[in-house]
This record gives C-alpha cells, structure tokens and sequence, in this order.
C-alpha cells in the first residue's frame, strides 16, 4: 500500500496544474462497489475547457448503471473529441454487413499526429526487410514510434468495453499527469471502439426492452451481426466477415506493434499469456512479448491493491482462428483481457465467483474474492487502468518493441533458409483450378504474396529415405517463405499435430487449408526453388470461363470436379433442363453436366456467358453422349434454425450467398405451423443446434410470457436481424416432427448437420443408424482424412478416393443391418471379462479345461459384426429391404 498512496500523491500533484471535474470524478468513485477497484489511474477525470467529456455529449458518465451508448452516439462522441483537439484523428476503415461504419481513432501528441503518415511510413518500412537494410533500419528505429491498437467488443454482449474506450480517448487527449504524457509522446494509440457494431445496436436495445419490458425480453440477444453470433471471434482464417477483412486491411495499413482485444467473461482481469501449446508457427519472440507485458500488467495492479489480477491458466495459444491473429500472424503482437462482465447489460449486481475462479493457484496468486458487487463501472476501471499501463510500458520500451517487430520480420524473411520450408507450391495442373485461385486470393487477404511459375520447376527433395521429383507446371502458384508473412502462411499450408496428452484444446487443433479446399499443396524444402523464374501476382485471381466445341451443338458438357461454382452455375441457370452422367464419358467423370439443345433451344449463349463470368468451360460436342443420365435438379431450399441457439447456421448462409443459392430463411418454428412443406421446399436444411434431440424439438420452454425479438419502438435495430418474430419459445415440437416426417415420405431430402442428426434417429425418421457415443475420444475440431465408400452416389461425384473433412467430436454413426434391434451391432471392439491377467490375456473360468475361443472376424469401425445363421434367419422380417438400408458414402 506504500506505493499506491505513494501513486496517489503523485497523481494529486500533477493534478493540481490541471483542473479536475469533480462531478465526473464524484460520479466514477459512486458508481465503483469497492475501492480496490479503483487505481490512481481512473479514480478521476481531468477537465479541460476545449474537450467535452463523455458526460457533456452523451449526457451520463461512463459506466453510470442502466446506461449503455448506440455507435452513432459513440462515433459522434469520438468525432466531437476530433473537432476539439490536435491530438486526435478519427479514420473510417469499411463498413459491416449491415452498412454501420467501423473507426479507427488515432491519438498522440499533436506533432505525432501531424507527422501520422511519416510514422505509418516507418512501421511499413520495419515491416518489410527486404527494403528495409539494417544500417536504415536502426535509424528509422530511433525516429519512430510503436503503435498500439486497442478494439472492443466483438462480442455484443460484453458491453464494456466500447463504453471504456471513449473515455480513455478523452482521457489520453486531455490529461497532463507524466504517465499519461509519456504515452502521448512515445507512441501512438489506436482505438477501435467496436469491432460488432451491428451487434452492439442489438445489444442495447435489448438492455432497453430488459428495463422497460423485462418480462418480454429473451436472456440474451439471438443475433449480433447478419451472419454470426459469438463464433464472429473465429474468423480470423478464412475471412468471411466484413470486420474480419476491415480489421486485416486496417493492420496492413498501419502496421501497429500490438493489438489489444477486449472481451469480458472471467473475473476479475485475465491478461491472456495461454497456457500452452503455442502455436509452433510463431516467432518465439512473440511468445516472449505475451509473458513480458503481462506479467508487468499483474504485477503492477497487484501492487495498487487489485484483486484478481491473472494470467495463464486460460486459453491456450494454439489455434490461429481468432481476430487477433491479424496481428500475431504478421510479426507484431497479439493479446487480450477477459474481464467480469459480458452480462449484457449496465446493472449492478451481486454475482457469486465460479468456486474454481476464486481458488488461489501457483498462477493466481491473487484471485477474485468469492462474491462480489459487481458494476459497470468496476470493468471500466480495471480494463481502463491495465491499458494505461500495457501502453505506458510499451511507450517507455518504444525502441524495444520497434526492434522487435523488425527482428521478427527479418527472421520471417529468413526462414526460407534457416528453418525452411523454401517454399508451398500449388500445382497448375490441380484438376479444380477454381478452388486453387480461391486459395490464393484468401492467402492475399493476409497480405501474403504468392508469386506465378514463369516456366516449369523441376524440384528434388528427400522424404525420409525415399526421393521425391515434382515437376511443377508453367503457372504453377509458389508461396514463397522468404517474405515477411512466410510463418503465417506455412501456418495455414502446413498439417498440424496435437499431442493427445498436451492440455484439452481451447479450440480446433488442425485447419490445413489445402486439404480442406481440396486442392494439393506440396511443402518444398530445398532453396533451389527460390532461383526459379516466377512473378509476384499483383492482384486478387480470377480463371477465365470459355465456351469450346462446334457453334452448332447437339449438346454440352460441364466436367464435375466438385469445384464450388458449379453450385453457382446450377442455379444462375435453373430455368435451364440439365442432367447428371452417371457413368464417365471420355475425360468427363460421373456428375459432370450434360445440357441438351433440343430440350434447351438457344442456350449456348446464356452457357457462355455464364462460364465466362464463373470461370468454367462448357465444352459443345456434336453428338450428345450416350451413357446414363438423371434429370439435375435447382430445389428449393429451406435452411432451419432454433430460438435455442442462433447463428451457427450462420456460416452455411454465407456460403449460399457467396455462390447465389437461393434459400429461405426459417425458423422451427415454421416446421411446426406449415402441414405442406413438400408444396414448398424440395430441400429442408437443419443448421447445427446443440443440446440433445428432446431440447432442440421442444425449444425454449413455453413459461411465463413471450419473448420478443422483433423491431419496435424500444427495440429499432432488430429491424435488420435476420429473423424476427413475437415469441423465441416453444421449437418444431412434435407437430413439426410429423410435418417433416410427411415431408421426407413425399419424396424430400432432410438434411441434418453435427448434433442435429440425432433427431431423425431418435424420433424415428430413419433406420438402421445410431449414434455411438464415444468417451474416450478426443478429436476436437480437426482436418481428417475419409475414403470414398460409395462412389455411386451423386454425393461422391467429383471426387477421390480421399477426401479431408473438418470433424469435432462427433456425431460418430453406426449403421447396422439390424437398427441395432437385440444388441448385436455397432460393437467396434470387444474386451474381455474383469479377471486375471492383463488385457491381451484370455479369460479362464475356474473348474473346468480351458477352451480356446473362437476367433472372431475383424470389423471396421462404425460396421456391424457379422450375423451368424441363426441370428440372420431371425432377423429375416425385421430387416429392411435391400434398396432402404442406409447408404455410406464416406467412412
């Protein structure tokens, strides 16, 4: 405590050349439940006569109880702290789905923030090694300044942290104390106040109808932004979402040295280190950084009296899916803090710390109290006061941090040789050229370079004891890893390993993008790849479409390669009569398209028009081909999703629109009130619902009154949400249950995803399939290999033998024969009785000769044993026919 009142003394003094606002600061001590929840940093707001404070334009102090702010008053506060003060720039950097803007603020010291373009300059320059020499370097080093980036809330409900950050704008732009000067001096701070934007609009006004109409209001919002709910945070691979790629070209831009992300669910302060295994693509120095500027933020808060202050045992660092690897992929540093909100609201509240929260460890010493008054204002102090002192140290290390960001770029440049690989190729003769452009373009979303082969590359390289020749093609794409990004992008390429024994994954364990695009990438290791000629590709790849064959066409040929557009070209062309080949034709698989020009008079135009813009060829042949065909159908489509839990069917709908499938958008609740699904939808696709059958068929329970998600007057930005509707309870129920029974025996295709398969097996939609539990198993969000079963079905065509799918958990089916009447399938292996001996030992009763069992065959996982005679003679009627048992397509 000497140092905190040492702290406050200091503070006092240096207040005393700068007014305070009492109001505001009478307010923040008011609204704060305790005072070990409040530093010298924040216990007071400074007044200035040019800068309005939070409360002057939004008329209520930050964190004040039962108020939270709507972006267009956030931005218009922020831009009103601009139009006040030379040290601070408001930037736009895209919009969201829902056209809501996203900011950047920049504050420093007004020469700072005159000279912004010189110091983006800079970071650029220490970015790129290759025409950064080190001599220049060192110089730019010593002029510049890090930049320290700071967003909030991608997840909607933690709703502190945009209220945080217009305070601390004020506060780093308006106060005079030497700590906050020397931040102002030797660095530049970057704020955006919301990453979610959509969501937060959302989120207050359900904070709103929970004041007004608390009976009527769901526990928690259904949809933050149009597509996805808390999942927004695992986007940082694939660049789905509007914030993902405005977040990853604003980094590109600037260059900063760290991004700091917000989020709110633990008490009372984590700072994120992970816990191990890292990811064993990073610089190791990054890894350092995580320790080192957490362990100042806990040791410092600790000092001033804060309880709970923490860090490792939470998260582990592994997968590259979050937002945040904007940052760690690219040389700079990536971080978070979890704080005790995430409730949703503005209320002060009792709340009882989770028992294994508040247990002292070796790794929080200093844990959370066991229950606690909890306010808003409590998570803006401790987030507010341990930023403060991230970005004082970084501010005070600023060479350090430069240093560091230059060295990890120049060691990413020489990883091609020291580490290696030299380089990923993407062969040009990958039968799916369409999804090997795809690829490409998401690698140059992370702003990595991807270079063209100008001729073909001959490489040899060992593999083991065994020599390996690949011949490249002339425009082949080669992923060099002498460029500053190599270490993500051999993150993303490479396959990954996780130790069974290592710590229970935070979150997937492999994501191997060629495998999962399913197109070849080759890992090559000798430098010698690195001499061949090849072109940097400027821009993002699109393959030409082109109509081949005679002008006059009996008919017309589309290979199926199960590249992604063809689902595009379907459905751009649905008035168009097509048909499926069953068998190959020539060089054409089974599945490729077979359009007739007697059964389509005039179409080649509209065909070549169509594969010129998606990049296919439609091949005109004289003769239509006499093999077997089946008629290819344009459905209509419903995809479903629950009250229960929206938004993970949200990443099916992003695809949809990507390749213009046309779908409606339903909830269960339609399955339950529509009798004549099959007048309506040839296709009913359930988005993934957790929970079991009975919780997804039943929904929410019908209790109490209805909940709302619809636009009102206290509610104006559900207006854009997906789905609306008066009442959230009640699911498909039984009712729904028979219309989707009725609807699959008039002929339509019920499609389930993950967990949801266990409807139909439970309530008796289908037979002969079971879902196997599987204890044991830890195969958590994976890339796995299966074999192709039944290359028959229409599911297959277009692809191998092998096939890469992402699996996490489960369902894990068995098909049986029998619907596993009498127990006598599904049993993968069989263990011995309890007895002596070790587990290989046989089992030998007492008093009697020993008798040798009988051997039985081996069987596949997921298969039935075999039935004997007498098994197979009962089960004689109860089977059914050949034709309706279960199909495998992939094992």
């Amino acid at each position: 405590m000497i140092l905190r009142g040492i702290a406050l003394a200091l503070t006092a003094w240096a207040c005393l050349a700068q007014t305070i606002d009492q109001a505001y600061t009478a307010r923040i001590r008011e609204y704060t439940t305790q005072p070990y929840f409040l530093t010298e940093l924040v216990d007071h707001l400074p007044a200035s006569q040019r800068v309005p404070t939070p409360e002057k334009s939004l008329g209520y102090v930050v964190g004040a109880p039962g108020k939270l702010t709507y972006s267009k008053d956030i931005y218009r506060y922020l831009r009103e702290v601009e139009k006040a003060s030379p040290r601070v720039k408001v930037f736009s950097i895209g919009q969201t789905e829902g056209g809501r803007e996203m900011l950047l603020v920049a504050i420093s010291e007004e020469k700072n923030i005159a000279a912004l373009d010189r110091y983006r300059e800079i970071t650029a320059r220490l970015a790129d090694p290759r025409r950064t020499p080190e001599p220049e370097a060192r110089r730019l080093i010593a002029g510049g300044l890090p930049l320290y980036w700071t967003s909030g809330s991608i997840h909607s409900s933690e709703v502190g942290s945009p209220e945080m950050l217009m305070e601390l704008a004020y506060r780093l732009a308006v106060e005079e104390t030497p700590f906050i000067q020397a931040i102002r001096r030797n660095s530049i701070v970057l704020i955006t106040p919301l990453l979610e934007v959509d969501g937060h609009d959302r989120q207050v006004d359900l904070s709103i109808l929970k004041q007004k109409r608390p009976r009527n209001a769901p526990p928690s919002a259904p949809y933050w932004g149009k597509y996805v709910l808390h999942d927004n945070n695992r986007d940082g691979m694939a660049m789905s979402l509007a914030l993902s790629r405005n977040m990853m070209r604003a980094f590109l831009d600037w260059h900063p040295q760290v991004l700091h992300d917000l989020h709110e669910s633990i008490p009372f302060l984590y700072t994120s280190t992970g816990m191990g295994p890292y990811n064993a693509w990073l610089d190791p120095i990054v890894t350092n950084e995580w320790q080192r500027l957490a362990f100042h933020e806990v040791e410092e808060m600790t000092k001033r009296g804060v309880p709970g202050v923490w860090t490792h045992g939470f998260y582990d660092g592994w997968a590259p899916n979050y937002m945040f690897f904007v940052a760690q992929g690219h040389n700079a540093i990536g971080r978070f803090y979890e704080t005790y909100g995430g409730t949703g609201d503005a209320a002060t509240r009792e709340r009882i710390v989770p028992p294994a929260m508040a247990a002292r460890t070796w790794y929080r010493p200093n844990p959370p109290l066991p229950k606690v008054k909890w306010s808003l204002r409590n998570n803006v102090n401790l987030q507010q006061s341990a930023l403060l002192l991230a970005m004082n140290f970084v501010a005070g290390q600023r060479q350090t941090f430069l240093e560091n960001f230059y060295l990890k770029s120049r060691r990413s440049v020489e990883k091609a040789r020291r580490e290696g690989p030299a380089a990923w190729v993407i062969p040009a003769d990958d039968p799916r050229p369409l999804e090997c452009a795809g690829l490409v373009n998401q690698l140059q979303m992370h702003g990595i370079e991807v270079h063209r082969a100008d001729r073909e590359i001959e490489v040899v390289q060992t593999a083991g004891k065994e020599e390996q020749r690949h011949r490249f093609p002339s425009g082949s794409y080669v992923v060099r890893m002498d460029q500053p990004y190599s270490r993500m992008a051999d993150m993303l390429l490479d396959t990954q390993y996780y130790n069974p024994s290592d710590t229970r994954p935070y979150d997937d364990t492999g994501w191997s993008l060629g495998p999962l695009r399913n197109v070849r990438t080759v890992r090559v290791k000798p430098e010698s790849i690195l001499q061949a000629p090849m072109t940097l590709i400027g821009g993002p790849v699109k393959i030409p479409g082109r109509m081949s064959g005679p002008e006059r066409a009996a008919a017309y040929l589309v290979a199926h390669n199960a590249q992604t557009a063809l689902a595009t070209f379907r459905f751009a062309l649905r008035d168009v009569r097509m048909h499926a080949l069953e068998k190959p034709f020539e060089d054409y698989p089974p599945g490729s398209f077979l359009i007739r020009e007697a059964e389509n008079p005039g179409v080649r135009e509209a065909l070549r028009k169509t594969a010129a813009e998606l990049g296919l060829e439609v091949r005109g042949l004289a003769q239509a081909p006499g093999v077997p065909a089946h008629p290819l159908a344009a459905p209509r489509i419903a995809l479903v999703h629950t009250w229960l839990n929206t938004q993970s069917e949200g990443w099916f709908r992003i695809a949809f629109d990507r390749l213009r499938i046309p779908y409606d958008y339903i909830s269960d609740q339609v399955l339950r009130e529509t009798p004549g699904l099959r007048q309506k939808y040839d296709v009913i696709i359930f988005g993934p619902t957790p929970g079991s059958s009975q919780r997804i068929v039943n929904g929410l329970p019908m209790r109490g009154e209805p909940l709302e998600w619809k636009a009102g007057e206290l509610t104006p930005n559900i207006a854009g949400s997906p789905d609306q509707t008066g009442d959230m309870r009640g699911g498909m129920l039984l009712q729904g249950l028979q219309h989707l029974r009725a609807f699959v025996e008039q002929g339509g295709l019920f499609v389930t995803v993950a967990g949801n398969a266990s409807i139909p097996i439970d309530y008796g939609l289908v037979d002969s399939v079971a879902i196997t539990p599987a204890r044991e198993l830890r195969a958590s969000g994976g890339v796995y290999n299966v074999t192709a079963e039944d290359n028959a079905s229409p599911i297959a065509y277009g692809y191998g033998e092998r096939l890469a799918v992402y699996f996490n958990q489960g369902p894990l089916f068995r098909v049986s024969r029998t619907g596993g009447i009498g127990g006598f399938a599904g049993e993968e292996t069989r263990q011995r009785p309890s007895g002596r001996g070790s587990a290989a030992d046989p089992d030998v009763p007492q008093g009697r000769p020993y008798v040798e069992p009988v051997k039985e065959p081996e069987v596949k996982p997921g298969e039935e044993r075999p039935l004997t005679d007498e098994m197979r003679e009962y089960y004689a009627n109860l089977l059914p026919a050949a034709a309706e048992q279960p199909r495998i397509v992939f094992r």
